[in-house]
């Protein structure tokens, strides 16, 4: 060992880190230090000769995975190959890998994402002659999900939906693919109805941790806890006050169950906050107090005082944008803040819109964590999946994607039909499809035989141009002529040219991408191949995370922010309707409470200032309301706020002044 575990963590800490055998359930306060306490109890547990491979620890995202992995290495001086850190949906994956064909499924199964899963219901509802607007077919996608992940059940849905919920189901079967729940689901009824595959789990992996333990839905609590019961060396970490996702399926009660499940537990709670100043903690503390479903805790910090809690009622949105802006400018003059220390925060994205017009006005450099990557929007993933067939013939899971877009009557019979062949041939679907095109005595009708040979010929023909020395970006325009997308989109978005456009506009700016990757003179490999790995690495890099560039100040949603901290936050538009959302005070007591945790989970993600702003009028749904502020203002000490009017612009022979200063600090 390396270290000092008594050197390097406090009492409760390191009970935490010293406490390995039986289930444990630990309590970690916002700002705690609760993924050194983890890194440290794995590296503990190492130290005391238990195998990396035994160890599973999962979390929510690979940010949080990869960095508890590395500080484990860190820690151990090890390379730990054999160490599982990984989030849930990875772990899933796992499983259906190892087991899937157990279930009916071929190995070679496809995950659909979110988009994916749209237009498969599209598909789905179309078998069935059913039309739906795309928002209705998102609100049906999310019934679906409740249904699947046992949040809720066909009593509390309408039942006129069952049959779209089939139809889709058995698209996913037809097309050998899962959704996102199903990585969690499929391998709760693998563990369920196949002894055998949950034994091997429960030896491979005799002590299991998990992080963010609050976020945890019902399926995932049930795949955990089918692993540790085998052992019961069980760890969960989280923080009932830091439960905000109920939407997506969290359940905070979980943390009930595991208290009965495995009633020998042993709590211990992390209650020193190493983050924020006492003034920011004090009015945290205040706030989350008036929750009734909660661990009793209090957050203590050795930073005590600090700035005064800032509030400011613009007269607008439009002046909450400047406010912020401003502020922003003369913090960085005066004291020499980053913009990457600060982060803004808001209760939904469609209160960034002013703020975003501020910061270019201001020449404040940002960026919007969340939102949907340009190569993962659909129409260029067609294009994409076009390309990669093109490429490799062979890659099932992009040929599923495009065989029947834009349509070409190619049905869901027809595909298992083709399956079926896969299956017994041991080849890949794209065989399977020359096969039956070109067999005297296929199976499939004249039609379907015509449809296919037209899209082998279609692949055939590119595959040849992609690979002479034509320009790739000319060729692509053509492919895409070629198969009508235009047609498509047309057909796809029937109320709306504009939409139509607009992706196809998207397009023409893939396009140009591939135009300037081939026409760089420092591009040596120009075929097609070499510019789809490049692709591969631009989505991997589109989607990262960035957290470390202080170049940027952080403008995102209150959910986006949890797990970050930031020197400086701005918590704009804290007033009654969004923050409690009006929807939660419609709602009940319950979603209030979720709402007041939200609140302070915004309100700890500030290291030493806090600027809170509700405006006197706001423009809502084609009108100007006067809001009141936010209930949750009132539950916060007077003697912690401040009124802040804004400072002026400093003058010039001030500017002067700090501006020398600014360069020798940089220098």
């Amino acid at each position: 060992m390396i270290y000092n575990l008594k050197n390097e963590l406090n009492d409760k800490q390191y009970e935490a880190a010293t406490t390995i055998d039986g289930p444990l359930l630990l309590i970690a306060g916002a700002g705690s230090g609760k993924t050194r306490v983890i890194t440290f109890r794995i590296a503990n547990m190492l130290a005391h000769g238990i195998h990396q491979s035994s160890i599973l620890a999962l979390t929510f995202t690979n940010k949080a995975a990869k960095e508890m992995s590395e500080r484990v290495k860190d820690l151990t001086g090890r390379k730990l190959s054999n160490l599982t850190v990984s989030t849930f949906h990875s772990f899933g994956v796992q499983v259906l890998r190892e087991s899937i064909t157990k279930l009916g499924y071929r190995p070679n199964f496809t995950i659909y994402d979110a988009v994916d899963k749209i237009s498969l219901l599209k598909e789905a509802a179309r078998e069935l002659n059913l039309v739906y607007e795309p928002q209705e077919l998102q609100n049906i996608g999310q019934i679906f999900s409740g249904l699947k992940t046992w949040r809720t059940s066909w009593s509390e849905v309408d039942g006129s939906l069952k049959p779209l919920y089939e139809e889709y189901e058995d698209h996913l079967k037809t097309y050998n693919a899962v959704d996102f729940d199903d990585l969690i689901v499929k391998p709760v009824q693998l563990f369920e109805n196949f002894p055998e595959v949950l034994e091997s789990y429960q030896k491979r992996f005799t002590y299991v941790m998990v992080d963010e333990f609050q976020d945890t839905s019902i399926a995932q609590y049930k795949m955990m806890k089918y692993i540790a019961l085998g052992s019961r060396n069980i760890c969960v970490v989280g923080d009932d006050d830091q439960s905000i996702y109920s939407w997506r399926g969290a359940n905070y009660e979980n943390i009930l169950q595991f208290e009965r499940e495995f009633h020998e537990l042993k709590e211990i709670r992390l209650e020193q906050n190493y983050r924020s100043t006492g003034m920011i903690l004090n009015a945290a503390n205040a706030v989350i107090a008036n929750n009734t479903n909660r661990k009793d805790k209090v957050l203590w910090t050795g930073m005590e005082g600090g700035a005064s809690i800032s509030l400011n009622h613009p007269e607008s949105e439009l002046k909450e944008g400047e406010f912020i802006a401003e502020t922003i400018k003369t913090l960085a003059f005066r004291e020499g803040i980053r913009y990457g220390d600060v982060g803004i925060l808001v209760r939904t994205n469609s209160l960034t819109k002013s703020i975003e017009v501020a910061l270019l006005t201001e020449n404040i450099p940002y960026r919007v964590s969340g939102g949907t990557s340009f190569f993962q929007r659909k129409e260029i993933k067609d294009i994409i999946s076009y390309l990669r067939i093109i490429y490799n013939p062979d890659d099932d899971v992009n040929l599923l994607r495009v065989i029947n877009t834009p349509r070409r009557g190619i049905g869901k019979r027809s595909l298992q039909t083709i399956n079926a062949i896969a299956n017994t041939k041991s080849s890949s679907l794209y065989s399977s499809i020359y096969d039956l095109t070109f067999a005297s005595d296929t199976p499939i009708g004249s039609t379907m035989q015509g449809s296919l040979s037209e899209f082998i010929e279609l692949i055939e023909e590119y595959k040849d141009r992609f690979n002479s020395k034509d320009k790739l970006a000319d060729t692509l325009r053509d492919m895409v002529e070629s198969i009508d997308y235009w047609g498509h989109l047309i057909q796809e978005n029937p109320k709306s040219d504009k939409a139509a456009r607009w992706k196809y506009q998207n397009l023409e700016s893939f396009i140009s991408i591939l135009e300037d990757w081939e026409n760089n003179p420092d591009v040596q490999d120009k075929s097609l191949g070499a510019f789809l790995n490049r692709i591969t690495l631009i989505t991997r890099d589109d989607v990262s995370d960035d957290s470390e560039d202080h170049s940027k100040v952080n403008l995102m949603t209150v959910h986006a922010s949890k797990g970050l901290e930031f020197k400086v936050v701005f918590l704009a538009g804290v007033e009654e309707g969004i923050i409690p959302h009006q929807r939660s005070l419609e709602e009940g007591d319950g979603n209030v409470e979720e709402e007041r945790r939200l609140f302070y989970v915004a309100i700890t993600r500030a290291r030493e200032q806090l600027f809170m702003t509700a405006c006197r009028t706001r423009r809502s749904m084609n009108e100007t309301i006067e809001p009141a502020a936010s209930p949750f203002l009132d539950e916060i000490p007077t003697e912690l706020i401040q009124y802040h009017e804004f400072e002026d612009y400093v003058d010039v022979s001030e500017a002067k002044d700090l501006f020398k200063d600014l360069k020798k600090r940089f220098s």
